[in-house]
């Protein structure tokens, strides 16, 4: 006969039923634990996935080629200063018509940057997106610019220095860049100047000669290195040539500056 104290048995019973619910609930509590840092885990990518598809489509979406057509509208409010074909009637605004697409996307690129300083092409071009520079710069290379004419008393030393330069003074031919006819090179990023308003070129020239440059990198110096081994006369001269400075019409050669 076996000796059992009175008891034994329900409270075995109850101590195994206890410990099982301890080490249950330790798991339970293990597990809820874990929950936290799994879903977090687990959102990361779908956050970032939300992201991805929260961005702008101008963010995502390749730049085309200008489309003219399109630069038509957008252009409009241009036309206040530079004319609605890109022929300003005022000479303090430059001529926009027929210059290189990929030269006025630069350059509204540089206003929206202020690379270029100027207040109020700084506000024109904040809200443009790449786009729409290009379709504006489209627009306006469609267009053909209306010739001008130069002065005949500074014809003569501004063909000298558009056409031989001056090695005298270190000064570079402009045609070497701007082509013969002043139609610029588009590959080189060398902007067209035929026909352009001596008003415009000389007082760029002049604030070129004076320090200002339009950008940090090394194309931007170009100029401005050359301005400043012009005099107010040089600059005079050459502004009004190019003015005068047109292809004749039919003809791939430059007419001489009228």
């Amino acid at each position: 006969m076996s000796f059992r104290p009175a008891g034994f048995r329900p409270a075995v019973v109850g101590y195994a039923v206890a410990l099982v619910f301890a080490l249950s609930s330790s798991v339970v509590f293990a597990q809820e634990a874990k929950a936290p840092a799994a879903a977090a885990t687990a959102a990361q990518p779908a956050t970032a996935a939300s992201a991805e598809q929260a961005k702008p489509a101008e963010a995502t979406a390749a730049v085309k080629p200008g489309d003219a057509a399109a630069g038509a509208g957008k252009a409009a409010a241009c036309g206040a200063c530079h004319g609605m074909d890109g022929n300003s009637s005022d000479a303090q605004y430059p001529k926009l018509a027929g210059q290189q697409e990929s030269y006025i996307v630069r350059q509204l690129t540089n206003f929206k940057s202020s690379k270029r300083q100027n207040p109020i092409m700084l506000g024109m071009a904040t809200p443009l997106s790449e786009q729409d520079m290009h379709d504006i710069g489209a627009y306006f290379a469609s267009k053909a610019s209306l010739p001008g004419v130069a002065d005949q008393a500074l014809v003569e030393r501004g063909e000298q220095l558009y056409r031989q330069g001056d090695t005298t003074k270190g000064v570079p031919a402009c045609m070497a860049c701007h082509s013969i006819d002043g139609r610029g090179n588009p590959g080189a990023a060398y902007p067209q100047l035929t026909s352009q308003h001596a008003q415009y070129i000389e007082a760029t020239l002049k604030s070129w000669h004076d320090g200002t440059t339009w950008g940090d990198d090394a194309h931007a110096q170009i100029m401005p290195g050359i301005a400043k081994k012009l005099d107010a006369k040089d600059i005079a001269a050459v502004a009004s040539y190019i003015e005068g400075l047109h292809a004749a019409e039919g003809a791939s050669g430059a007419s001489a500056a009228k």
